[in-house]
């Protein structure tokens, strides 16, 4: 699964005139007809006005033709393609990026919920490939991958410099095919190769449970186009458990939507509390989102919320708004820092153009992005001091609870 982003629920759809950029004013192109049929843009007039020289962009194009042996394997479209997606390079951004039409095919199988392949978010951090987080019982998941580790081959392919949607074509595959993955473990010194076997995989949403000691723990998975519903369900559920201490355990979720988020959220708020800023720096004012008013659950309410470095995007948009507003407290290790937002942006019909457009700041004005949150209680997992019988994040969130003043 490809890294992660805030998909806002009311997608914007922008048809842009393909390529405008390349016929801005310039001085000395060629006139090129099979280049203004390929753009579509024969007789249109670009909304792009720029100084920028597109000479040599027309030299290269005339000198692949008539020198490169193997040009005409390649068709007009294609290099069009992959001019745009070299363009949207420049930014130095690893959540913007330009799909094209089988791209963003797989791009929109993923917000439907189900793809072929390893079962794991990845992003860019400190420059080099990472997992975010594996979901539960995918393969990646039952190959031990662990959020933090650090992908630096797969199969034969080096990812250092390589895009995150690159890599992700690279892990993914037909069903049953396996895919070798380099591995460095957080804290080891040497990698590992993991070989993990390809297939469907359905993004998991919500488990609940009612614990011995009279915790309620919700632990959401990510937030997908259903889990507000299922999310509804869940907290009917803890309502009728007879319990007022709940965990929410966000460790190891990427993400989702961001109306999910604020959904979410409002269940604990007041209306108009604010849940989330948009940043838009200098370009425009921020854009505020609040609290639809839920606020169900009275000040006696004990809650914990769970928050690993797999916690990302939309699980830090929840957890920080809560714990700015003082409704819960984060236990767990810092979250993994994906404060960007990102929109969806038709280019064609067939391509999209995933764009960055502002950072996320939680409602006391801190910015996620890179940093991410710290628990207020911190508590990391190491190799003495967990297992699948032993969690100690969770194990200190119940101690607070029982304990709770």
């Amino acid at each position: 699964m490809q890294g992660s982003f805030n998909l806002k629920q009311n997608i914007t759809i922008v048809f842009l005139i393909l390529l405008a950029f390349m016929i801005g004013i310039f001085v000395g192109a060629p006139k090129l007809p099979e280049i203004e049929k390929a753009l579509g843009i024969s007789g249109k007039e670009t909304a792009v006005v720029t100084t920028a020289d597109f000479s040599p962009f027309w030299k290269v194009w005339n000198e692949i033709n008539e020198k490169y042996p193997k040009a005409n394997e390649t068709t007009d479209q294609e290099r069009v393609y992959g001019a745009i997606a070299g363009l949207v390079d420049t930014l130095d951004d690893p959540y913007s990026v330009f799909f094209g039409p089988e791209d963003a095919k797989s791009f929109e199988e993923d917000i439907a919920g189900n793809f072929i392949g390893v079962g794991m978010e990845v992003g860019i951090k400190d420059k080099v490939l990472t997992v975010i987080a594996p979901l539960k019982d995918t393969p990646a998941y039952k190959a031990n991958i662990k959020s933090g580790d650090k992908i630096l081959k797969i199969d034969k392919t080096v990812t250092s410099g390589l895009r995150i949607e690159d890599a992700v074509k690279l892990i993914r595959g037909e069903k049953g095919a396996v895919v070798t993955l380099t591995i460095l473990h957080e804290g080891d010194k040497e990698p590992v190769k993991i070989e993990i076997t390809r297939d469907i995989i359905n993004i998991p949403t919500l488990d609940t449970e009612l614990r011995k000691d009279g915790v309620f723990v919700i632990k959401l998975y990510s937030f997908s186009a259903n889990s507000t519903g299922l999310f509804r369900k869940a907290l009917k559920e803890f309502a009728s458990s007879g319990t007022d201490k709940l965990v929410l355990d966000l460790r190891g979720n990427p993400g989702g939507y961001l109306s999910a988020a604020v959904n979410l959220a409002s269940w604990f708020l007041p209306s108009g509390k604010i849940v989330a800023i948009e940043d838009y720096g200098e370009t425009k004012d921020p854009e505020i989102f609040r609290s639809r008013g839920y606020d169900v659950f009275s000040d006696k309410l004990k809650f914990i919320i769970l928050i690993d470095s797999g916690s990302a995007s939309a699980s830090e948009i929840v957890a920080g708004a809560l714990q700015d507003h003082g409704k819960a407290k984060l236990v767990g290790t810092q979250s993994y820092g994906k404060g960007s937002v990102q929109e969806a942006v038709k280019i064609t019909p067939d391509t999209l153009l995933k764009i960055t457009v502002a950072k996320w700041l939680t409602p006391n004005g801190v910015s996620i992005s890179g940093k991410g949150l710290t628990p207020d209680y911190e508590v990391k997992l190491t190799k003495e001091n967990s297992n699948n019988e032993k969690d100690p994040q969770m194990d200190k969130a119940v101690e607070l609870l029982l304990n709770w003043k």
